[in-house]
């Protein structure tokens, strides 16, 4: 979804919590599958290679082709290290459910490790006409997207998500 989309929303509070928790349904899935059925213990880390794919095809022709937004304004979170940690414990451990409880705990807290060398320079605070906000934020004032309100942005105009705790208009 959306929070996974753009940059100026991938913020330290929303984007970490809900990314995660939609992503691993599909790899847990795969991992089910390929485990029960063959003893493959890569089946999340397939899942991802081919989910990170077809991001990539769809964010390249579809943002980038069609609409000209910028690639590093769009691109996916990196996944694949959430999804080894995932494959792993299964592995070590041979149970669904110590996976279920352990290996979806590691899979959300690689999850932001991982992509912080990605994201931290999006999040270099700059000055633009008085206001103070990230350089993700700058990017959604220029690349101003149809399915986005700009009263959300103009509510947030005094303060900034990613440096203080709670919107404040």
């Amino acid at each position: 979804g959306d929070w996974d989309f753009w940059t100026d929303w991938k913020d330290r509070r929303l984007w970490v919590t809900v990314v995660p928790i939609v992503a691993v349904t599909f790899p847990a899935a795969v991992q089910a599958f390929a485990w029960g059925r063959y003893r493959l213990p890569w089946g999340a880390t397939v899942c991802v290679l081919g989910l990170l794919l077809g991001e990539w095809v769809n964010r390249y022709f579809n943002f980038w082709g069609w609409t000209y937004f910028p690639v590093n304004f769009v691109f996916p979170s990196q996944l694949i290290p959430s999804a080894i940690i995932l494959d792993v414990v299964l592995l070590l451990s041979n149970s669904f459910a110590f996976t279920a409880v352990a290996g979806a705990m590691g899979w959300g807290l690689i999850f932001y490790p991982s992509n912080w060398p990605v994201i931290a320079p999006l999040h270099v605070p700059v000055e633009y006409n008085g206001m103070m906000m990230t350089l993700a934020d700058l990017q959604g004032y220029h690349y101003v997207r149809t399915g986005t309100p700009e009263y959300i942005r103009m509510v947030e105009k005094g303060t900034l998500r990613t440096f203080g705790k709670d919107v404040a208009p």
